[in-house]
């Protein structure tokens, strides 16, 4: 149902009115407009209770890195904050509770983090929260086997995409030609790139979790080639 929100709206529904020629007439049409108003408050209900529970699995999920009193703090003091961040979006995404209004929000308040420049800690800690739904999203499909056999780059992949991001130069390091690995750079950017394929069509267009995952991938090759480039010099 598409809800009303002009002032158009309004107004020509009040002319509407006043140009009925009949009680009955004017009658149905104050119901009609009775009727929309009860609508649009209860969307606007539903919606600001969304928001309120949106913020609250938010507030759930940093509270681990979280001291009463005082700014966000990161890298966490405590070494276990972030498998405690993990656990509790494990568990938040089991019950449904990482939908796109959850994601609107992570976004929202990054933004407003990224305006507080004297927030830093805040924002870091708001972009970690969306590699952890990433990770933790994309973890759930693999495509490291075909026809039996191992996918050596995409198993390559899916171990970078579920580790922390504090691993990544070392998993790289260890897994590509440029270090110590079987993997060719050109390799693991077929994979990467085809993984973004991927999301783009199981995902909505636009969502924002199409956005999260993609952008997640797109972190894992910039650091890719980052190292490569430090270490072969960039492509010619």
């Amino acid at each position: 149902m598409q809800i009303p929100e002009s002032e158009g709206f309004w107004v020509r529904l009040a002319a509407r009115i006043d140009l009925c020629k009949s009680d009955d007439d004017k009658k149905d049409y104050e119901e009609l407009a009775e009727n929309v108003m009860n609508i649009v408050d209860r969307v606007v209900h539903k919606t600001d209770e969304k928001i309120e529970q949106s913020t609250d699995v938010l507030k759930a999920i940093i509270s681990p890195v979280m001291n009463e009193g005082e700014d966000a703090m990161w890298p966490p003091r405590n070494p276990e904050a972030l498998k405690l961040m993990e656990k509790e979006i494990s568990n938040r995404e089991i019950e449904g509770q990482l939908d796109e209004s959850f994601l609107s929000e992570v976004n929202a308040q990054l933004r407003q983090a990224k305006e507080d420049v004297d927030k830093p800690g805040l924002q870091a800690m708001l972009q970690k929260v969306l590699q952890l739904y990433a990770s933790n999203f994309l973890r759930k499909r693999s495509y490291a086997y075909k026809g039996g056999e191992v996918v050596v780059p995409e198993k390559f992949l899916e171990s970078i995409i579920e580790a922390p991001e504090n691993d990544w130069n070392r998993l790289l390091l260890d897994g590509l030609t440029v270090g110590k690995g079987d993997v060719s750079p050109e390799e693991f950017y077929a994979v990467t790139k085809k993984r973004i394929e991927r999301i783009l069509i199981r995902t909505e267009g636009g969502s924002y979790q199409q956005r999260v995952l993609v952008e997640y991938i797109k972190q894992i090759q910039a650091r890719a080639e980052e190292i490569v480039n430090r270490l072969q010099g960039p492509a010619v």
